[in-house]
């Protein structure tokens, strides 16, 4: 993206921009230029899926865009639709399968930027299916008649678990979710509350770490190069905004395709919002972060909830993605 300065340089630099940006809230009311900044806030998850928004704010690819942007935390997806459609957000970051059942109900939303996606290795994804080293679970089709925490319900999650069961020979109906936050899941798993777990960066080192035994990644067997997530907006805004939402989107794909070639710096954003240990960090899985959807990922996830009965028909992805 024309962004060259050597390596350690640019690590001091985010160091000392994430220490600004922390200290203060925000990147500044004012451009260079001394043009008034555009207030905007974004909903995200507090996971390592969305380091590259963290690092494009601390390298001020938004504010080239005239942007100031917040960037607020919520548990998943499915809480941030409904609180960009209400005003809350301009933008938010939300899992396909969320935004595919927001377009079947004909909500007002329309995708603006890629969010991220599968390493598309099996055994070596960002996010995988976990059950207790001891669990007489030994493969996904073992899951039927047992339970699964997702961090929200009736997403990406049940949808790719699902499908793990399926490629496994086992019976995808049988399987039952129930809603924890990604925090509470490897302590619900030591427990026995729950049977089995999906988990996201950095809580899957956390089930590693715990001795949890891995049985699936499941965004693989979902998809090729799964698009697991997006960043999206209202209709509303498109229509009363378009120059934000073109400037929103210039950022974050610069954002995309920097994080998605400087695994260092992502590592080191990701400390700035989590409270990840630095050694923890140096063995997340990081997801890939192309700058486009991968629209036939998106297609075949969309024809998978309808197997599921999350949907009852495809939504029109014309109108969904960019």
């Amino acid at each position: 993206m024309g962004f060259h300065m050597p390596r350690s340089r640019l690590s001091a630099t985010l160091a000392a921009t994430v220490l600004l940006l922390t200290a203060c809230g925000d990147s500044g009311d004012q451009t260079d230029s001394g043009a008034q900044l555009e207030k905007v806030n974004a909903g995200v998850i507090a996971i390592v899926d969305v380091a590259p928004i963290y690092v494009g704010r601390a390298l001020g690819f938004f504010k080239e865009q005239n942007i100031d942007l917040t960037l607020t935390t919520a548990q998943g997806g499915a809480a941030i639709v409904p609180a960009v459609l209400g005003g809350e957000y301009q933008f938010g970051f939300s899992n396909t399968i969320s935004l595919l059942l927001g377009a079947s109900k004909k909500l007002p939303i329309k995708v603006v930027a890629n969010g991220t996606n599968s390493t598309g290795v099996d055994g070596k994804d960002f996010a995988g299916l976990f059950v207790k080293a001891d669990s007489p679970i030994k493969s996904p089709k073992d899951l039927a008649g047992h339970t699964v925490a997702a961090n929200t319900l009736k997403n990406i999650v049940e949808t790719s678990v699902r499908a793990s069961v399926r490629k496994d020979g086992g019976d995808a109906t049988a399987v039952k979710f129930t809603e924890l936050a990604f925090p509470d899941q490897v302590p619900a798993l030591e427990s026995g509350q729950v049977d089995a777990i999906f988990v996201v960066e950095p809580f899957q080192q956390a089930a590693v770490l715990a001795g949890a035994r891995k049985i699936a990644s499941s965004y693989v067997d979902a998809a090729p190069d799964l698009t697991v997530a997006m960043y999206f907006t209202s209709n509303q805004l498109i229509s009363s905004n378009p120059d934000l939402v073109r400037r929103f989107t210039e950022a974050m794909k610069k954002s995309l395709t920097y994080a998605d070639s400087h695994p260092d710096q992502v590592r080191e954003v990701i400390g700035t919002y989590t409270k990840i240990d630095p050694t923890v960090r140096a063995a997340l899985v990081l997801p890939k972060w192309p700058a486009e959807v991968n629209r036939a990922s998106v297609e075949t996830l969309a024809g998978l909830a309808v197997t599921d009965q999350l949907l009852t028909a495809k939504p029109d992805l014309d109108a969904l993605l960019p």
